[in-house]
């Protein structure tokens, strides 16, 4: 009997989703019906000149741009429901620089670990444009998001093992103002 070296799909969903690889199916299918019936629009601009991949390199497995996506699916969440009738919302995100940061140094095996400290907040510099549905524009500006003491700022719950956790919380604490004061 000739023996073949197949791995379940299962087993190689299980690894996938353990080292943090993009899943196929479910979510992108929802992520691309939320692009498609949102009225936020979320646009990274040239991304891989972002501060956190500049800064943390090959360390952050999060460098594959894998958090370029969830990110944007928070922001369409928590924007879609602060729109009136007609009206929509527009987000250009010209810099992130994740919460946290590698510090190789200390041990080999630490490498890969994203040491979380006041020394590296979350940071999120973008524009926004809100406008009605005739194309009249309501309120725009630029903004420079900081998250400076993200780890005492009470803004996430102690069970939350979201690795963008505090990130969201950024934009969630930005979005939780109302449109009139963005």
């Amino acid at each position: 009997m000739k023996r073949t070296n197949r791995v379940s799909p299962f087993l190689l969903a299980l690894v996938l989703s353990l080292i943090g690889a993009p899943s196929f199916g479910a979510t992108q299918v929802t992520a691309a019906a939320t692009r498609a019936d949102s009225r936020v629009h979320v646009e990274y601009v040239n991304p891989q000149s972002f501060s956190e991949n500049r800064f943390n390199g090959p360390e952050d497995r999060y460098n594959d741009f894998h958090y370029l996506e969830p990110l944007k699916e928070y922001i369409v969440k928590r924007a879609t429901p602060l729109l009136g009738a007609g009206q929509s919302l527009y987000i250009t995100i010209t810099d992130i620089s994740l919460a946290g940061s590698y510090q190789p140094w200390l041990a080999p095996r630490m490498r890969h670990v994203r040491i979380m400290n006041d020394q590296y907040p979350p940071r999120i510099d973008l524009s926004f444009k809100w406008v009605d549905r005739d194309g009249k524009v309501l309120r725009e500006g630029s903004r420079k998001l900081r998250g400076l003491g993200y780890l005492s700022s009470g803004l996430t719950s102690p069970g939350d093992t979201d690795p963008l956790r505090y990130d969201k919380a950024l934009l969630r604490r930005w979005l939780g103002r109302g449109l009139d004061r963005l």
